[in-house]
């Protein structure tokens, strides 16, 4: 039940941060906007939601996850409403901003409600089922909001979608429960707050170059496929549609995998590995036939998407679950950082040169963050042979498991 709410309270934001940009030309065409206007509208979203997302994971360790899941959504649908209302642009974007930094508190709240009901064995399946919730957001949003504006407007899309996100946060008031606190006789955590821990700013950092990679694809795709390659329009989304529900599925293929591995950050670097040689593949084939180029950027497209999962899950377990919202609040804020600056830096390039030099160099990311992230995989290995060597009584006292009442049921 808890990563059914989870999963839906954190899907139904992302049909906003996700598919708003599916509004665009009702959004131009009802306010009288420039391109760059109307990019501003979609940057204003992304700019609450990074402003906020440390703030509200600080809030979540503290007060727990039903209330900023429940309040935040609830939140972010009213302000959403005012929006859709909107008199003029300004308060069209200034509404957009506070729904951005509103609905951040879904981010946060739902990833460490998965972390606190699930075990290790399970929490990375979990979270992959939590993150496939983001892009099946995504192709939701691109669908329906679309065809919402075609039907009764701007103002009917954005006031569904806020009808959308109030249900998400009743939902969570009714059914959202903070996770069981830690057994008696748990040992204390000795960890460093996640400000200070130099492990999660290096995860956080190969978590910014990784999602260079996405932006790219997830950014540009449609461009390319249509405009250098001739593709229609249809065909293009149908090809990113494509990517997004293979992602969506490959982030939980990867979540069940590193359970089964017992190691986060071994599994991101082979991912990366994977992304880096798919996108030279895509710069040496952008002038193959299409029916040789489309299987290949989707693979590529998939592959710079299976990581998001596991890097959040490590972000928590290197943390420890009673600062685990602080910590994902942390790495997620890095990664947005990464992804809003991406696109404007690879569309300056490819104008400069062409797109296979483009996908070439953005390459360099993910075998970047490869390098960045090699020193984690030693620290791993250190704890899990920890854990190894740990007696089994304390493992259980320490896994975030079920009620106490449950516990010593198990035990008798």
């Amino acid at each position: 039940m808890v990563l059914g709410v989870g999963a839906a309270g954190a899907g139904a934001f992302s049909v906003l941060r996700m598919g708003l940009p599916a509004l665009g030309p009702a959004l131009r065409d009802a306010y009288g906007l420039s391109l760059a206007q109307v990019g501003l509208a979609f940057t204003a979203v992304a700019l609450g939601t990074m402003v906020t997302l440390v703030p509200w994971g600080i809030l979540t360790d503290r007060v727990g996850e039903r209330p900023v899941l429940s309040g935040g959504l609830a939140g972010t649908a009213v302000v959403l409403a005012g929006a859709a209302l909107a008199p003029g642009y300004l308060t069209l974007v200034g509404g957009l901003f506070l729904a951005g930094a509103l609905g951040a508190s879904a981010t946060c709240a739902s990833g460490r409600a998965v972390v606190g009901w699930f075990a290790r064995g399970e929490r990375g399946l979990a979270l992959g089922v939590r993150q496939m919730a983001l892009p099946l957001g995504g192709v939701t949003g691109s669908i329906a909001l679309p065809l919402l504006a075609g039907a009764g407007g701007l103002r009917a899309a954005l006031l569904a979608l806020a009808g959308l996100i109030l249900t998400a946060g009743a939902a969570s008031a009714v059914w959202m429960r903070d996770a069981p606190a830690p057994q008696p006789g748990a040992p204390a955590s000795s960890r460093p707050a996640p400000g200070r821990d130099r492990r999660l700013w290096r995860l956080g950092a190969g978590g910014a170059l990784l999602i260079v990679a996405q932006s790219v694809v997830l950014g540009f795709l449609v461009l390319f496929l249509h405009g250098e390659r001739g593709l229609s329009t249809a065909g293009a989304s149908a090809v990113l549609a494509g990517v997004l529900l293979g992602g969506a599925l490959g982030r939980v293929t990867a979540g069940r995998n590193s359970d089964r591995e017992e190691r986060r950050i071994a599994p991101i670097r082979r991912r990366a590995l994977v992304s880096a040689a798919l996108l030279v593949a895509t710069a040496l084939g952008a002038a193959a036939p299409l029916w040789l180029l489309i299987p290949l950027v989707l693979a590529t497209g998939v592959s710079t998407m299976t990581w998001n999962g596991l890097a959040f899950t490590a972000a928590a377990e290197l943390a420890g679950r009673s600062r685990a919202g602080t910590a994902m609040s942390m790495q997620n804020t890095m990664v947005s950082a990464g992804g809003a600056l991406a696109p404007a830096f690879f569309g300056a390039l490819v104008g400069a040169t062409a797109w296979p030099v483009g996908f070439a160099l953005a390459a360099l990311a993910p075998l970047s963050a490869w390098l960045v992230l090699r020193p984690l995989v030693v620290e791993e290995q250190r704890r899990a042979d920890a854990r190894a060597a740990r007696p089994a009584a304390c493992a259980r006292l320490e896994a975030p498991g079920p009620p106490a009442a449950t516990a010593v049921k198990g035990a008798v």
